[in-house]
C-alpha cells in the first residue's frame, strides 16, 4: 500500500514554541509518580501474629532477655521503618502540563518527526501487516507514537499488538509518550480533531476568537464580583485575579488593619485588597480610616487630580 501522507501547516503556537526542560522534566515525573499504585505494605510488630507472652523467662537460661517473638529481629517478627500505602500523585497545573506538552511536540516537529497520514490501513477489515508497512515507510526508527481519532476502530485493532508502537486518541495525547517516542504519527482525522477541537481549546487556548474570550472574561469577572452579597454598603468582594480592581470600584480595604486606600496613595499599590469601595465615604460608613491619616490620602488625591489638570 502507497503511503498518503497529508500536507498540512502545523500552528507555530503549538508546534513552534520555546521547549523549556526542566518543565518537561517537572510534568514527566509528576505522570509517572501518579502512575504508581502506592499499595505496598509490611506488618510492623503490632500486626504480625504471635503471642504476646515472653519466649523463655527472663533469668536463668544464660541468653539475653527477650519480650516478645513479635520484636523485629526475631524470625517472623515485625519489620521497622517499612513502606505503608501511600499516594505518589502529584499536583501539577493544567497550564504546566500543556506547556510541557507544547514543548514535546515542538521538538519533535523541529526535527521532522510529526507525520499526516489519511489513514494507516484501507477499508474496513483491520490489518497488521498493512499498518506497520505504513507506518515503515514514514519511519524507520524505533519507537512510534499513533495518534488516532475516537472512532478509528480499524487503525486501534491494526496496531495494538504492534511491537514498538503505542497508540492513542487524541484526547489522550501526554508529555510522556512523545517523549518517548521517536516520531508522532496523527491519522488526518486525528490531527484535525487535536489543532482545531475541544481538546486543543482545554489545552491551548488557542481556538477561540479573541472576541469571545474578551466577552467571557468579563461575564466571568461580573459573575464574580456579584455572587456574594456585599459585605458593606459601596463595596465588593475581590476578583479571582486580586491585583484587579471590580468596575466602579478601585480604592482598597485592609479588614486586618481597618484601613483604606486610594488610588496613588503610598502603599496603594503594595496592598492586596480585601475589600474594594467605590467610594472614601463607603470605605468610612464601614469603619475603614485612612492608612498614613487622612491627610495623605487627601493629598494623593489632589496629585492625582493636579497631573490630570
Amino acid at each position: 500500500m502507497a503511503t498518503k501522507t497529508v500536507k498540512v501547516t502545523l500552528p507555530a503556537e503549538i508546534f513552534d514554541v520555546q521547549t523549556n526542560v526542566p518543565l518537561l522534566h517537572q510534568v514527566v515525573v509528576a505522570q509517572l509518580a501518579a502512575a504508581r499504585q502506592g499499595t505496598h505494605k509490611t506488618k510492623t510488630r503490632a500486626e504480625v501474629s504471635g503471642a504476646g507472652r515472653k519466649p523463655f523467662k527472663q533469668k536463668g537460661t544464660g541468653r539475653a532477655r527477650q519480650g516478645s517473638i513479635r520484636a523485629p529481629h526475631m524470625t517472623g517478627g515485625g519489620v521497622v521503618h517499612g513502606p505503608t500505602p501511600r499516594d505518589y500523585s502529584q499536583r501539577t497545573p493544567k497550564k504546566m502540563k500543556a506547556a510541557a506538552l507544547r514543548g514535546a511536540l515542538s521538538d519533535r516537529a523541529r526535527n521532522g518527526r510529526i507525520h499526516v497520514v489519511s489513514e494507516l490501513v484501507a477499508g474496513t477489515k483491520p490489518s497488521a501487516k498493512e499498518a506497520l508497512a505504513t507506518l515503515r515507510s514514514l519511519s524507520e526508527r524505533k519507537n512510534l507514537l499513533v495518534v488516532i481519532e475516537r472512532a478509528n476502530d480499524v487503525t486501534a485493532l491494526s496496531v495494538r499488538n504492534l511491537a514498538e508502537v503505542h497508540v492513542l486518541y487524541a484526547d489522550q495525547l501526554n508529555t510522556y509518550d512523545v517523549l518517548v517516542s521517536d516520531d508522532v504519527v496523527f491519522t488526518n482525522a486525528a490531527y484535525e480533531a487535536f489543532v482545531s477541537g475541544k481538546a486543543a481549546n482545554d489545552a491551548f487556548g488557542a481556538g477561540a476568537p479573541v472576541e469571545e474570550v474578551e466577552e467571557e472574561t468579563e461575564a466571568v469577572e461580573a459573575k464574580e464580583s456579584t455572587k456574594a452579597a456585599p459585605k458593606y454598603a459601596g463595596s465588593r468582594a475581590p476578583l479571582a485575579d486580586a491585583k484587579k480592581a471590580p468596575k466602579g470600584f478601585d480604592i482598597k480595604g485592609n479588614e486586618d488593619s481597618m484601613k483604606y486606600h486610594v488610588p496613588g496613595s503610598r502603599w496603594y499599590d503594595n496592598t492586596v485588597a480585601e475589600i474594594w469601595f467605590a467610594t472614601v465615604e463607603d470605605a468610612e460608613a464601614a469603619g475603614f480610616v485612612p492608612a498614613g491619616g487622612k491627610s495623605a490620602q487627601e493629598t494623593s488625591q489632589e496629585t492625582d487630580e493636579e497631573d490630570a489638570k
